[in-house]
């Protein structure tokens, strides 16, 4: 046994093998630990934005103001009801309160009750729904009281009640406004809710995979074709990888129930394009640093899963790594995916972004071929061609 673990440790294989394993400790730790680092805190919150439809004149106006003021998120006062749900469903507002037209009637009125109208997108982040739920509950408290105070302001100036009607009017006064919420964009079980996640980190691991064995293969073929001739077989094998792997995907998808809201082929070619713009990035590193690049693969991997937005909103990260998740394909992987599966404005923004990214990428692997020196079995294919080519 002795013998046999010297064997293996004086391959360099198993060498790479453990410092791959250890990197995967120490890349993931560092850009989780610091990526989702503070995202709770108060002045990250007022990243999240909350969209104030008043339509009652009386008690709007000020219950608008001092949601504003007490709100843990930014609130925006609006004064178009369908402008704020198009807002909502592009993601530019992570929740709407319409205060409805007859709020202040119903309030004053000992016998009603009032409801705020609270619209969620839930094709976003898990966290954004249980954030905007908490949201909702304490808005519906503070009014309440608000309208509580206003109630028995009302009935004390009324002339004094009957014993019975006035435990009556006491027991109406306990809960005045109450929490109307209305999600759009369903999303149907957890297991739904964990695609977008699932499909990034499928497709980034597989892809970096992929090209590691390319790279494999590339160094094999040295002999035989010439560095040019194996940067555009490998481009056409990402090609046709990329449609027959997103080909799989979708289906297993649509065959275990999930949601695909704008249909099967929309899903196929969405994900037939960051999983090949996916390819072309990992593909970039390895052709620059040669095996070592997958060291800035995983790394790659890392930073994408916590700035995708898959399951924690952008918007509450640092500023470093929110700029840095506008540079990375997931982040637009996760929101097409998002728009496709649950509802949302397209993918057309997000389709052009993969499309530019894979462009840097192949443009920035074809430099780093142009910089590697020629080998010498490309260099005697040069200076010795076949017969057939003299």
């Amino acid at each position: 046994m002795k013998t046999a673990l010297k064997v293996f440790l004086k391959k360099p294989t198993t060498k790479v093998g453990i410092i791959t394993a250890i990197m995967f400790q120490i890349i993931f730790s560092v850009i989780w630990m610091t990526g989702y680092n503070g995202v709770t805190d108060a002045d990250r919150m007022k990243n999240l934005t909350v969209g104030i439809v008043s339509l009652d004149t009386q008690m709007g106006p000020e219950i608008s103001e001092k949601l504003q003021e007490s709100l843990p998120v930014q609130a925006v006062l609006m004064q178009d009801e369908e402008a704020a749900e198009e807002q909502l469903n592009e993601r530019m507002l992570q929740m709407v309160i319409t205060i409805p037209a007859d709020f202040s009637q119903t309030v004053m009125n000992p016998d009603g009750k009032a409801a705020l109208h609270y619209s969620i997108n839930e094709s976003n982040p898990s966290a954004i729904k249980s954030m905007m739920g908490t949201v909702a509950s304490n808005v519906t408290a503070m009014v309440n009281k608000q309208a509580i105070e206003l109630g028995a302001k009302s009935l004390l100036i009324q002339e004094k009640l009957p014993e019975q009607q006035a435990s009556s009017a006491a027991e109406s006064l306990s809960e005045r406004v109450t929490s109307d919420i209305d999600y759009s964009n369903r999303v149907n079980g957890v297991n739904n809710q964990m695609v977008p996640m699932m499909m990034v980190l499928a497709g980034y691991i597989g892809a970096m995979l992929l090209s590691l064995n390319l790279q494999q293969s590339s160094m094999m073929a040295a002999s035989q074709l010439n560095r040019w001739q194996q940067f555009a077989a490998r481009g056409i094998i990402n090609v046709v990888a990329s449609v027959v792997v997103s080909l799989i995907g979708t289906s297993l998808l649509v065959a275990l129930g999930g949601q695909t809201g704008q249909g099967f082929m929309a899903v196929w070619g969405f994900e037939a394009l960051f999983i090949l713009t996916f390819m072309f990035v990992s593909q970039f590193f390895l052709i620059l640093f040669g095996n070592a690049g997958m060291l800035f693969n995983i790394m790659t991997l890392s930073a994408q899963l916590v700035t995708s937005g898959a399951t924690m909103p952008r918007e509450l990260l640092s500023d470093f790594f929110n700029g840095l998740g506008k540079l990375l394909p997931a982040t637009y992987a996760v929101e097409g995916i998002m728009n496709l599966l649950f509802g949302g404005s397209g993918v057309g923004g997000q389709a052009l972004a993969l499309v530019l990214i894979m462009i840097v990428a192949i443009a920035a692997g074809a430099l780093a071929v142009s910089m590697h020196k020629v080998r010498a079995p490309e260099l005697q294919m040069q200076a010795n061609p076949s017969p057939t080519t003299r």
